[in-house]
């Protein structure tokens, strides 16, 4: 008997629960590995190659081309381990958590600073808040991050 998720109807959200925990297993100990510097290396030389060594899904493994961490939570990966990706590419965890909300680093720090997003609009999926999935153009900032002018 499946369990009852309520919090599957919050907007915004991932809970890394066991479901999440075995479908990402792979994807994070991908990233745990690029805590060496050797492997950061080989990954940067050839991302797709050094993918290719793990068992990773193909969706696992775009989400990550696509440096989109949200679409990299909903295949499994935990932030704590996905920030091991922005790492690599020289990012801090302010930048790779404003990319995932469609913010550059700026807006996000002031965001937070003022208490973070309303609950207004944003209690269940299907209102209109800026945390709903029609709201977030998630990738945007950070592929700005990744490619400043391009």
């Amino acid at each position: 008997m499946p369990l009852d998720k309520p919090y599957q109807d919050v907007p915004g959200t991932i809970i890394f629960d066991a479901e999440q925990s075995r479908k990402g297993y792979w994807l994070n100990q991908f990233c745990s590995s690029l805590m060496k510097p050797d492997n950061r290396a080989r990954f940067k030389a050839d991302e797709r190659a050094y993918l290719d060594a793990w068992p990773l899904s193909e969706e696992q493994k775009q989400a990550v081309l696509a440096r989109d961490l949200n679409w990299c939570m909903r295949t499994g990966g935990n932030i704590y381990f996905l920030a091991r990706i922005g790492a690599t590419d020289g990012l801090s965890f302010q930048q790779m958590a404003g990319s995932m909300t469609g913010m550059t680093e700026q807006e996000y720090r002031e965001m937070m600073l003022r208490g973070g997003r309303s609950v207004e609009g944003n209690r269940h999926l299907g209102e209109d808040g800026d945390a709903q999935p029609q709201h977030q153009p998630q990738g945007a900032a950070g592929r700005a991050l990744r490619n400043p002018g391009g």
